[in-house]
């Protein structure tokens, strides 16, 4: 990206607050200005922020999952031990989400589960990708 300099004039006590917040964020003033102005810009082109969903909610949801998410074997596994739950995974933008079963209501991402999309694609230890019982090539690795 290509700088250019633009001259502000600001009151004393917004120079001293915009350095205050630059340095809590561990970024220049003139880096802390340019987000700034980039989340305007989105916000204003009608981009919509991620969809985070409730810590109170996943809490409980990561404790829940988190021995099935680790222990499957692969993919029909997986699926198998979530439905036994009421929930599923389903693709989500770049990544996977988890709804609930039956109904389909979102519930949160599986990365806020502590499960990243490439974390799930990865083979346990001690497992290959030829002895799953699924076919990799359904999700493409990252």
């Amino acid at each position: 990206m290509d700088l250019e300099t633009e001259m502000l004039r600001l009151p004393r006590q917004m120079r001293l607050a915009l350095h205050q917040m630059a340095d809590q964020d561990d970024v220049s003033p003139g880096q802390f200005v340019r987000g700034l102005i980039g989340r305007e810009l989105s916000r204003r082109s009608g981009a919509r922020p991620p969809v985070r969903a409730d810590e109170q909610l996943v809490a409980p949801l990561r404790a829940r999952l988190a021995d099935d998410l680790a222990a499957a074997s692969g993919w029909t596994d997986l699926a198998r031990r979530l439905r036994e739950k009421g929930f599923d995974l389903r693709q989500a933008g770049g990544g996977l989400a988890l709804h609930a079963h039956p109904g389909g209501q979102r519930l949160c991402k599986a990365s806020e589960l502590g499960f990243s999309y490439s974390r799930l694609m990865l083979p346990a230890p001690g497992r290959t990708p030829e002895a799953e019982e699924d076919d990799f090539e359904v999700i493409e690795r990252d």
